[in-house]
């Protein structure tokens, strides 16, 4: 079994949802392994956004970048549809004044099909997600 990035739309990955929407900057920008593109916020929160896997995987690291996101939610579900959440991480990130915010999460055994992730408040009245990716196995096709 081999690791790989599953979060890269190469991979078969897809953002399936997104409450924001900006044609500059496309939800799928986050999964296009190109830190230079990002999706960005359209002003209130929580805004969120869902990752699809299209198969079960086991992720053992998570990193995520973005720009003036204060708390992250991440909820993660085993459905074959992207239903039954379960909360997974909450976390506070440090503001980086001029540079992209670099958040790691180690898993434990944890596995998916589906990831939300919710971004409960920011440091402006916008934020950005310039990549998310996650560093694991795929356990299983979706059949």
């Amino acid at each position: 079994m081999r690791k790989v990035d599953l979060c890269l739309s190469s991979e078969g990955t897809e953002v399936v949802l997104a409450t924001s929407s900006d044609e500059k900057h496309p939800a799928e920008s986050i999964i296009d392994g190109n830190p230079r593109t990002f999706w960005t916020t359209t002003g209130m929160f929580p805004q969120e956004f869902i990752i699809c896997f299209h198969k079960h995987v086991r992720i053992e690291k998570l990193t995520i970048q973005s720009y003036f996101v204060r708390t992250l939610r991440i909820e993660k579900s085993t459905s074959k549809e992207p239903a039954d959440f379960e909360p997974w991480i909450e976390r506070d990130l440090r503001h980086t004044e001029g540079q992209l915010q670099n958040e790691e999460i180690v898993g434990r055994d944890d596995h998916a099909t589906y990831l939300r992730f919710i971004i409960v408040s920011a440091f402006d009245h916008f934020a950005s997600v310039h990549g998310v990716s996650a560093e694991g196995i795929v356990v299983s096709n979706l059949h």
